[in-house]
């Protein structure tokens, strides 16, 4: 075989094993072979303390959003829609007596019930590290094949996570552009956090809660055009945070925290496989920060906690922030 020939072939051989080589994997947790809760565990009695100690209560921000029929909610993959009905009304417990009190106690006193569905990551959430995986396997390698029964993963379920008491921060991109809110389909950069930051002189801390706001929550009472072509995140906008900013959680104000189309060829979700298969780092969606902006509360405290929904790989979430002196 001819020297150029092989020289060719060999270069395309390694070529071939350096991008083997590079195939994303679940990441293995520096906390030890049973984690369920990645960088959760940067949470600590001595961080909770901290922030505890420099909390302004004089002023309370609501981070949820609110939950009504025909609200924002992801339809790409079929799922069902937030749904909420009376299983009970005064009226109706009148005439049916379901408790087989009479009507006397019926008319005296009214009973009012109500029943709700929807899929799990509708309205202000967190996904939990389950979410997604890589080639059937999950933060810190548990796998489908061992560990997912019928009624949810035996591993990492949103159950696990400890309440969430930490250091917040606000990073405006839409107010460091100018804007009220960022462009349809506008993917946030690395330099752009940077800009934000520095425009707000606020610098990043290992263990943080940053929430990203787009400004898309001016749409929320609009569904279609909320969920229409939303901006969202960049990978190496999200690496800046995670590998250099040390942040525990990364949230934002729009629903799939993420901008579409994908970046990567192979992977139609790159920033949730990153963070959540391969950074052990939880994502927040449909965080209402707009008073925060308003205010200009950049840093405070982020207070709140998932329903424990054993097994579950999302669940909802009511957030509150106080600012920090």
């Amino acid at each position: 075989m001819n020297t150029p020939l092989l020289s060719t072939l060999l270069a395309l051989a390694l070529a071939g094993a350096a991008h083997a080589a590079e195939a994303p994997k679940v990441g293995i947790s520096p906390w030890g072979p049973d984690d369920e809760i990645g960088r959760l565990n940067l949470i600590t009695d001595k961080s909770r303390a901290a922030v505890m100690s420099r909390v302004d209560a004089s002023k309370v921000y609501d981070l949820a959003t609110e939950y009504y029929i025909g609200m924002p909610s992801w339809q790409a993959a079929g799922d069902p829609h937030y749904q909420f009905w009376m299983t009970h009304t005064p009226r109706g417990t009148v005439v049916d007596d379901p408790l087989g009190v009479g009507h006397e106690m019926n008319a005296l006193r009214s009973y009012t019930g109500t029943a709700f569905s929807m899929y799990g990551h509708t309205g202000t959430h967190i996904d939990a590290l389950n979410h997604f995986g890589i080639d059937g396997k999950i933060w810190n390698g548990f796998s489908a094949d061992q560990h997912l029964g019928d009624r949810g993963w035996k591993k990492t379920g949103v159950e696990k996570f400890p309440p969430l008491v930490a250091r917040g921060v606000l990073i405006d991109v839409a107010a460091a552009k100018g804007v009220e809110m960022l462009a349809d389909d506008y993917r946030i950069t690395r330099d752009d956090l940077q800009d934000a930051l520095k425009r707000q002189g606020t610098k990043l801390e290992r263990g943080d809660i940053v929430l990203i706001r787009t400004g898309r929550m001016k749409l929320y009472e609009q569904p279609q055009a909320y969920m229409r072509q939303s901006p969202g995140m960049g990978l190496d906008a999200a690496r800046y945070l995670v590998e250099e900013g040390k942040a525990m959680i990364l949230g934002a104000d729009n629903l799939s925290f993420e901008a579409f189309p994908s970046e990567v060829a192979d992977d139609y979700v790159p920033l949730h496989s990153y963070l959540l298969a391969q950074k052990g780092v939880p994502i927040m969606e449909l965080v209402a920060l707009d008073d925060l902006a308003r205010d200009k509360v950049y840093e405070f405290a982020f207070i709140g906690g998932p329903l424990k929904i054993r097994g579950g790989d999302s669940a909802p979430l009511r957030p509150i922030a106080m600012p920090l002196r």
